[in-house]
């Protein structure tokens, strides 16, 4: 009876006029990456072609500085911490993807909005929401439990690992001192050992035998998550079924490409919903040969240059199935370009353009600030700039307004519809302020007074740059959310947005009449805005985050996790 509901549901709905929806998302692009944001070195005509066809949008604002809980915004249209998608810890991702923590269930994604109206949804490439909570296939985070029809990606990201165990980047710092402690117990045990043997130490054998064992279980304990991160996380699914284990990388930016245009030819009827979440241009830069060593910024400028040619591809297909003036079409990034990805002297993170920051870094613009761009032909206008503050939890009141959905009413929405800005109805932004989170904490707010050009942001902590002045933190490879590494600000520090977008001198109440008024008003404004927080289960905790054996995915025997079923279908399109 249910299915026989939801098949005349998605009857009537599909025989309304609704667009198709065409999400592309970028991983780690930094705003100063695109030609059409001011960078005239990387070839991007694809996306800048879709700015010049529709509205680009310069403020547009992630709600959290890295990918799982800025995508966890993204998905539902609320800030991480509402859904427990932040962090009290410094682990602000989902590591693993045999952990237990991922997007809740009880979360209705806009996927599920438009799924509920008649559309054919879909996403392809990088999720990083989770996947399972209780058993290796109770899928409770997946995809399809999100409110997608299909799947075809990656359940978590790319990382070093992936293609190597050089320059490890899954908890390169803990890994470390991990294998410090292993040294340090081997060494041990060896000078026990011959300490023993030559009569220099009077130990016993039970004694070495307990410590050299205690010292192997340690050693596995951790290293048969951490050593195995290419089998355990780097995986290729096809809805529920693993398709690679470990993925083919050399494989992927075709793989991808081909599901995306093969679901728009076989959906070309719609309404449909694509979100295609790119791998690019995470580390480590996959890049096919055809790109290689063709752009002016080494390996990191060919992924973008490849990126976008993957993005004209998709727009090729909409054109070639007449479907571009009936599609609603945007590209973004998840945050800001990662400065501190470097590979000895090669850079291999995004450039941010003027703004301060970078990846990780929650309040700095260049962490948060990313490309909006938007294109429907003949409802939204041509070559259009709009400077007001958006963000990406916009898309989810967006596209439920465009497909006629009706949004959760027993929760918080923090996305505001961006169809009345994007058409120039009204001039303003409906975001009065924005809260810019690092994990679970508060370190920035942004102020834009109603029907005003003034644009204020108080930090109450910053990250402490290392080293000092460098802009990043590349010592540690990522700035931290609190403790040691962090400055609080008491007052705030106070930047006037509309003459200083890149932060770089802060005014004061010398410098500044209305000093005390704009703090007051913004503390008040975060004081309302906690009011509306209720404690929700932590998915990102040190429980749901740690690797769980029995959560795993496999495709074999379990730990014999091993198959290639894409094998020979596939068919080259480079």
């Amino acid at each position: 009876m249910t299915i026989l509901l939801v098949s005349c549901l998605r009857t009537y709905a599909s025989s309304t006029s609704k667009p198709n929806i065409l999400l592309m998302m970028a991983d780690d692009l930094g705003l100063g990456d695109v030609g059409c944001y001011g960078n005239d070195t990387l070839r991007t005509p694809n996306i800048d072609q879709l700015a010049k066809e529709g509205v680009k949008l310069t403020q547009h604002i992630a709600a959290a500085p890295l990918c799982t809980p800025s995508r966890a915004a993204f998905l539902t249209g609320r800030y991480p911490i509402r859904s427990g998608m932040g962090s009290s810890t410094k682990q602000r991702i989902l590591y693993w993807t045999g952990g237990s923590g991922g997007l809740p269930p009880n979360e209705t994604t806009f996927a599920r909005i438009l799924q509920q109206q008649g559309y054919t949804t879909a996403l392809i490439g990088k999720w990083h929401q989770g996947m399972n909570c209780e058993s290796h296939s109770d899928h409770c985070h997946h995809p399809l439990n999100h409110g997608f029809d299909y799947f075809y990606g990656m359940p978590f990201t790319l990382v070093n690992e992936c293609q190597s165990t050089e320059n490890r980047q899954l908890n390169a710092l803990v890994q470390a001192k991990y294998w410090l402690y292993s040294q340090i117990i081997a060494l041990t045990v060896l000078t026990l050992l011959i300490g023993k043997l030559t009569g220099l130490f009077l130990v016993k054998w039970k004694a070495i035998i307990c410590f050299a064992l205690c010292g192997f279980l340690f050693f596995i304990s951790w290293f048969s998550s951490y050593g195995f991160v290419k089998y355990w996380n780097c995986i290729l699914l096809r809805n529920h079924d693993i398709s690679e284990q470990p993925m083919k990388l050399e494989k992927a930016t075709s793989n991808i490409l081909k599901e995306a245009v093969s679901f728009i030819e076989r959906n070309k009827h719609g309404p449909f919903l694509l979100f295609v979440s790119f791998l690019h241009v995470h580390t480590p830069l996959i890049t096919t040969e055809k790109f290689l060593g063709k752009s002016r910024h080494g390996l990191y400028g060919d992924n973008v240059e490849e990126m976008d040619w993957m993005v004209g591809r998709i727009l090729d297909a909409i054109d070639k199935e007449g479907l571009k003036n009936n599609t609603f079409t945007y590209f973004t990034s998840d945050h800001g370009g990662h400065l501190e990805a470097q590979k000895q002297n090669t850079q291999l993170g995004g450039w941010n353009g003027i703004y301060k920051g970078g990846k990780g870094m929650g309040g700095w613009e260049g962490g948060i600030r990313v490309p909006g761009i938007f294109r429907w032909p003949g409802v939204l206008p041509a070559d259009t700039v709009i400077n007001e503050p958006t963000s990406l939890m916009d898309i989810y009141p967006t596209v439920a307004h465009l497909a006629a959905g009706i949004m959760p009413q027993d929760r918080v929405i923090d996305g505001r519809n961006l169809m009345p800005l994007l058409q120039g109805k009204v001039q303003h932004s409906e975001h009065e302020f924005m809260f810019h989170y690092c994990g679970l904490y508060l370190h920035a707010v942004r102020w834009h007074q109603k029907d005003s050009a003034a644009l204020w942001k108080a930090h109450y902590t910053t990250p402490i740059f290392q080293p000092e002045g460098a802009g990043a933190c590349y010592r540690s490879g990522l700035c931290s959310c609190f403790g040691e590494d962090v400055t609080h600000h008491d007052p705030p520090l106070l930047f006037d947005l509309s003459s200083d977008p890149a932060e770089i001198k802060p005014v004061s109440p010398a410098t500044e009449p209305l000093f005390d008024i704009v703090i007051s008003r913004i503390e008040r404004a975060v004081q309302e805005h906690r009011q509306t927080l209720t404690p929700v289960p932590q998915q990102l905790s040190g429980y749901n985050n740690v690797w769980k054996p029995w959560l795993q995915p496999c495709c074999g025997t379990f730990p014999f996790c091993w198959c290639d079923k894409e094998g020979d279908s596939h068919q080259e399109i480079l």
